[in-house]
């Protein structure tokens, strides 16, 4: 005995031809109407309207014809034709639509589509398109004119491909923050190359920073012809080489001449070198450490992780000083009790991986005052430190897993192959600050987008900002 697979029929897609349409003949589909939905028309149309694009306008009746217009009138009803009557093979010649009544996201709406006419003579249709929302509303009505296929088509379906969407609207929002400040004097040390400039430039031409430009002059300028950018409004200090760029550039951050000090086309480690000169006048007794303050789409939070980029093997004290600059950081991020996942490759304490023996270690010393101002937790691997469902699965019962806020990596290597996974597999965007030094310092690659480069300027303005706040008060400003 044969039983037909129910969903047999499900798995394939298949027309119907001309000769098989008979005036009546109805098909219809139906969606709910998502913000996804508005997205995705606005990525592949190019229309960033402020009417469906901004959420001021989202209820307006503008709003509402619009999405109807641009999803459903178009897309939903094409779906259809395409997909059911009359199908793989249908050539769209046309369509004439009234919008009777706004739509909103959220609504169900359904698409149903009849044969009103046959034109013989090159196989053409009119159909009656109808859509209506949950409420039985007319929300769309017309006609379409297609010309049917001639051949019979009866193949499998093809799945729609998963997307995501990245805003990053995390680092918008930390870019308007900063808005409407004093640009703040910037020691860029060695600028030399056009990525470096730019990116000196770019922060100026948001109102983040005044560059003062330390390096070769010859070089310098060459840059910026290179470059194509006016650097005339800049100070120029005039070097021999990087190490004296670098020398320079500190010298006028410890003489007050600039708040903040930023990497132009030198090593890391040259102008680290310079900072960490007994006579830099730039040290405190923290030690160093880098952050990426990284806007994750996959993650409903941002994540802070460090340290990718400066100390190669930390010590349990260099963690110390390694996590609370991050938690310094995340307070001025507005995070006002971080979640600190301290990270390993198991979540118990093994003798034999000193990573886990540090995690617990740390975990102690927030416990006694010795880090302040955040919730510890670890051994945690990744997994259960980002993922409340790993945590579960687990039976990680803690205040930290799955919703960590700051990722302390065991050390550089493993944290520069998750920031750098994050980003290139991940699609994050990653704002880098080193901190620790009396002025936070900027990093930025040559591989950064300019939204990154802009938002490591921010993150670095807004960290000096916070800090001359502080001071005022303590003074009583």
């Amino acid at each position: 005995m044969n039983i037909a697979n129910p969903l047999a029929s499900e798995a394939m897609i298949e027309n119907k031809t001309f000769d098989e349409i008979a005036v009546g003949d109805s098909a219809s589909l139906t969606r709910v109407t998502t913000q996804q939905d508005i997205d995705l028309f606005a990525v592949i149309s190019g229309d960033v309207n402020p009417a469906h694009m901004d959420k001021a306008y989202a209820d307006t009746d503008m709003f509402h014809k619009i999405i109807a217009h641009g999803m459903l009138g178009a897309g939903l009803i094409s779906s259809v034709l395409g997909t059911k009557l009359p199908g793989p093979g249908t050539i769209y010649l046309g369509q004439d639509l009234r919008f009777l009544h706004p739509v909103s996201i959220g609504d169900t709406i359904t698409a149903t589509l009849t044969v009103t006419e046959k034109r013989p003579e090159h196989g053409d249709l009119t159909l009656d398109c109808r859509c209506t929302n949950q409420k039985g509303e007319v929300v769309i009505s017309g006609t379409a004119h297609v010309r049917a296929p001639k051949e019979k088509v009866r193949r499998p379906r093809v799945e729609l491909p998963d997307v995501q969407l990245s805003r990053h609207e995390r680092l918008r929002t930390l870019l308007a923050r900063t808005a409407g400040g004093e640009p703040m004097l910037t020691a860029v040390a060695h600028p030399c190359d056009a990525n470096a400039l730019g990116a000196a430039v770019e922060a100026a031409r948001a109102g983040l920073i005044t560059p003062i430009l330390v390096g070769p002059k010859a070089k310098i300028l060459k840059a910026a012809e290179e470059a194509k950018v006016d650097i005339s409004a800049f100070l120029i200090v005039d070097t021999p080489h990087s190490a004296a760029s670098a020398a320079a550039a500190v010298d006028l951050v410890h003489k007050g001449e600039a708040a903040l000090l930023m990497k132009g086309s030198l090593h890391t480690d040259e102008l680290l070198h310079a900072v960490l000169a007994p006579d830099s006048g730039l040290l405190t007794k923290r030690r160093l450490s880098h952050v990426y303050l990284m806007d994750v789409p996959t993650y409903p939070r941002p994540l802070l992780v460090t340290d990718a980029a400066v100390n190669i093997a930390p010590t349990l004290e260099d963690k110390r000083d390694i996590v609370q600059n991050a938690i310094d950081l995340a307070h001025v991020m507005g995070i006002e009790m971080p979640r600190v996942a301290v990270l390993s490759a198991v979540e118990t304490v093994n003798p034999k991986l000193r990573s886990t023996l540090d995690a617990a270690a740390l975990c102690k010393m927030a416990d006694r005052g010795q880090i302040t101002g955040a919730l510890l937790d670890g051994p945690l691997a990744f997994d259960n430190a980002i993922s409340p469902a790993a945590a579960a699965e687990k039976g990680i019962i803690s205040q930290v897993a799955g919703v960590a806020d700051i990722l302390l990596v065991p050390d550089l290597e493993s944290g520069n192959m998750l920031a750098k996974q994050l980003i290139y597999l991940a699609g994050a965007d990653a704002a880098g600050v080193v901190l620790g030094a009396r002025v936070p310092i900027i990093l930025t690659s040559r591989a950064d987008g300019e939204r990154t480069r802009m938002a490591s300027c921010a993150v670095a303005v807004l960290i000096a900002r916070e800090r001359a706040k502080a001071a005022q008060t303590a003074v009583g400003v």
